[in-house]
């Protein structure tokens, strides 16, 4: 099934071009920290960090919209250079790893905005960088990327 996905030609295309591959590659990474920003200024929000000026509720209904259009171009552009080796990243411990990092910081996020609780903000900011540091040692661990 991964063998059959590397093997699109619209995948072979983005692997061997190492403009598009790259374009991508800063997409994704951009997208990533905008969308995890956005999600960390949130956060130190709830804890009473940053941002003290604005109630909660406001400053999660000022950054939402942002936060998914990141997320999104986020899941989009990951996707782009998961499948130019997809076969090899699903079988990498430390990208399986990254991913369930993420879902977990996802949900952290998400309870940590619907109620306010400074724990789960916490729990989210933790999950979040660990994630960009797992991402950040996939290509050292495997060489993939």
């Amino acid at each position: 099934m991964w063998e059959a996905l590397e093997h699109a030609g619209w995948v072979s295309t983005l692997a061997t071009s190492r403009w598009m591959y790259g374009l991508v590659s800063v997409i994704h990474h951009s997208a990533m920290l905008f969308s995890v920003g956005t999600i960390m200024l949130l956060n130190l929000r709830i804890l009473g960090a940053a941002n003290r000026n604005h109630a909660v509720s406001a400053l999660a209904e000022q950054l939402r919209p942002w936060t998914w259009i990141g997320l999104g171009s986020a899941v989009i552009s990951g996707f782009l250079l998961f499948a130019s080796q997809a076969a090899a990243y699903v079988a990498a411990t430390p990208f399986r790893v990254k991913m369930l990092i993420i879902v977990l910081a996802a949900i952290a996020a998400l309870a940590a905005e619907r109620s306010n609780a400074k724990l789960l903000a916490l729990i989210s900011i933790v999950l979040w960088l660990g994630a960009l540091l797992a991402a950040v040692e996939i290509s050292e661990l495997t060489g993939l990327g």
